[in-house]
């Protein structure tokens, strides 16, 4: 279980690593593209991307042991598509207003979405280091997102950064409910649903034109810095929950802030000193965090990727299974105590 979490903490960081370049990279796009259509080119990228990854995989008949999504997990995949159309039209248009680096820590609200529409909405446990956690990295987010400390006012940019955080809240936890099912499949769908939606809406405000070097440069951006990050996120979802993987992905802003001294040349303020110092120490709780207690586990049928030495599927077969590999199965009834976090299998009340 330890070795399991610390390498769904690994792919949440390597995730927020990845989408920590799309903030200052775009703010130089944007000198040349529309938000609405740069918003279509990240998820087309990821898209496209993906698919190819995909084939590729085909191509070498390398062996799928994922599960497929199904008409039940429909509700979930439109709401992430639609707020996946939404939330970066709002990021793009905020990043017109504001600086870069000010709209890649503004991006750690988005935690604080996360958490709260997992906690109240979708039922999801948080713990109290947990809590402590999010109300640290909250702490740095206001500290770096108020304009001017002697009158509190946001500046507009901000307040369309702080609607897209929002929006991904909802879509974070959308996307968790499916966590469970082929993270390559998933990176498509959202890619080239949310692309085509954000790039209908592009057509219809007029707004495609641009430079083919800057459209192509943000097709490779959305590949690298969407296509993939989601792809790490949804697998450290898969451990970690929607609230808990997030925390960790706030190492994104922070990365946005060095890439945009090196390469914009943006000012690195006191407030950042003092606000990443609380965002560590917000990080060492939620790493720290040890959940066990007595729980049940009810009897269930589901599919997906799984192997037999997680304690938690002890079915049979006919045949002989080897390491990973995905079928239905069913779960029986058990309770049982072990250091655990909200994956598919740990979604029970407190």
């Amino acid at each position: 279980m330890e070795t399991l979490k610390f390498k769904s903490v690994g792919l949440a960081i390597m995730a927020a690593a990845l989408y920590g370049i799309s903030a200052p990279v775009s703010k130089l796009l944007l000198a040349e593209l529309s938000p609405t259509l740069m918003a279509a080119l990240l998820y087309l990228g990821a898209g496209a991307g993906m698919l190819g990854v995909n084939l590729i995989n085909q191509l070498f008949k390398r062996e799928r042991m994922e599960a497929k999504m199904t008409k039940k997990e429909l509700p979930f995949i439109i709401g992430m598509v639609v707020l996946d159309i939404i939330a970066p039209i709002f990021l793009m248009t905020g990043l017109l207003l504001t600086t870069s680096s000010n709209a890649s820590l503004l991006n750690n609200f988005e935690i604080v979405a996360t958490s709260m529409i997992a906690l109240f909405i979708f039922k999801e446990s948080i713990g109290k280091r947990m809590w402590v956690a999010i109300g640290l990295i909250t702490l740095s987010s206001i500290i770096l997102s108020v304009q001017d400390f002697s009158s509190f006012s946001f500046s507009i940019g901000s307040v369309f950064v702080l609607l897209a955080c929002i929006s991904w809240g909802f879509e974070n936890n959308c996307t968790r409910m499916l966590s469970m099912k082929d993270p390559l499949q998933i990176v498509v769908i959202k890619g080239f649903g949310s692309g085509v939606g954000a790039l209908i809406i592009a057509l219809f405000l007029k707004e495609t034109s641009g430079p083919i070097l800057y459209m192509m440069m943000a097709l490779l951006l959305g590949f690298v810095a969407y296509g993939l990050s989601i792809y790490f996120y949804i697998k450290a979802q898969r451990e970690l929950g929607a609230a808990r993987t997030s925390a960790y992905y706030a190492a994104a802003p922070f990365i946005g802030v060095v890439v945009s001294w090196i390469v914009l040349r943006e000012g690195i303020t006191g407030s950042f000193g003092v606000a990443l110092i609380i965002m560590l120490l917000g990080t060492y709780y939620a790493v720290t965090e040890d959940h066990r207690h007595d729980h049940v586990h009810l009897e269930e049928v589901h599919e997906h990727k799984h192997n037999h030495m997680d304690g938690h599927h002890d079915h049979t077969h006919d045949y002989e299974v080897i390491g990973e590999h995905s079928h239905e199965h069913l779960h029986t009834k058990k309770v049982h105590k072990h250091e655990h976090t909200p994956d598919l299998h740990h979604r029970h009340s407190h």
